[in-house]
């Protein structure tokens, strides 16, 4: 059997006691999960179950106070905050709820950025950017800047800007949540014909158990603190999907339901 590319062990995640609150808080505490290659993973819960929490300790961007991250066996989880490395030297890639663009960079050079920072930019990779955008409907607005673009624009922006340096693994947090509906089909549209082109490790959170649903190999349900996983639920669609039909497909209802009462 395969090992999973990405292994969550008995994580934990611990505040420490303050003023008005007297003992120290598990947000997470005995979490475990696993991500083979290639698997699109929907992650889902109650308001304030650690979501983001946990994708900032995979990405290294915040401390583990228990428990074990392991990225192809070796263990990435951090105790210590002197020895984080933020990315994992660009083996994992971050889709925030913000696009996070640099207003003084045009589309295509927004885009290009992680690869001049990476010292990465040569005629491949530009090549690869170029196809990005093709892909996206972005074709025409290289030289637009943020503030010319709409909302749905930025966040393509935003994602293929992630997907350009080709990280193995990719967490996103919400990242459509600010959108209006017809905006996110279509973003939940892109994401997934872009995700068919390389079939990158993608964690996808998110509080909207459709999109959850329409997007995942396999959905997680998350506990109330402390965090563990409440159920596991895999979506029995083939690929590729058609997410404006999602809900007319047998079986959808019954699995939308399932998770709703876990979550409730």
């Amino acid at each position: 059997m395969t090992a999973p590319l990405l292994e969550i062990r008995n994580l934990g995640k611990r505040f420490a006691s303050r003023q008005g609150r007297e003992a120290a808080t598990w947000v997470i505490q005995g979490l475990s999960f696993s991500v083979p290659d290639g698997e699109f993973l929907t992650i889902i819960g109650p308001s304030g179950s650690g979501k983001s929490t946990l994708l900032n300790m995979i990405a290294q961007i915040d401390v583990a106070s228990d428990g074990e991250i392991l990225f192809n066996g070796d263990n990435i989880g951090v105790l210590d905050q002197k020895s984080l490395k933020p990315g994992l030297d660009r083996r994992v890639g971050y889709v925030t709820q913000d696009d996070n663009l640099l207003p003084w960079r045009t589309t295509l050079d927004n885009v290009l950025f992680p690869l001049e920072v990476q010292g990465r930019l040569d005629d491949k990779a530009r090549a690869r950017a170029e196809s990005l955008i093709k892909a996206v409907g972005l074709s025409g607005y290289e030289k637009y800047y943020p503030h010319e673009l709409s909302g749905g624009m930025r966040k393509r922006t935003s994602l293929i800007r992630t997907l350009v340096y080709d990280p193995p693994v990719i967490l996103m947090d919400e990242p459509f949540a600010a959108v209006d509906a017809q905006t996110r089909t279509q973003l939940q549209e892109d994401l997934l014909r872009l995700w068919e082109m390389g079939r990158k490790t993608i964690i996808f959170v998110t509080h909207d158990i459709a999109e959850a649903v329409a997007l995942g190999d396999r959905t997680l349900v998350l506990t109330k603190q402390p965090t563990r996983i409440a159920s596991e639920h895999k979506i029995p669609f083939g690929r590729p999907r058609n997410v404006k039909d999602i809900f007319a497909l047998p079986g959808f209802a019954q699995v939308y339901e399932s998770i709703r009462a876990e979550i409730q």
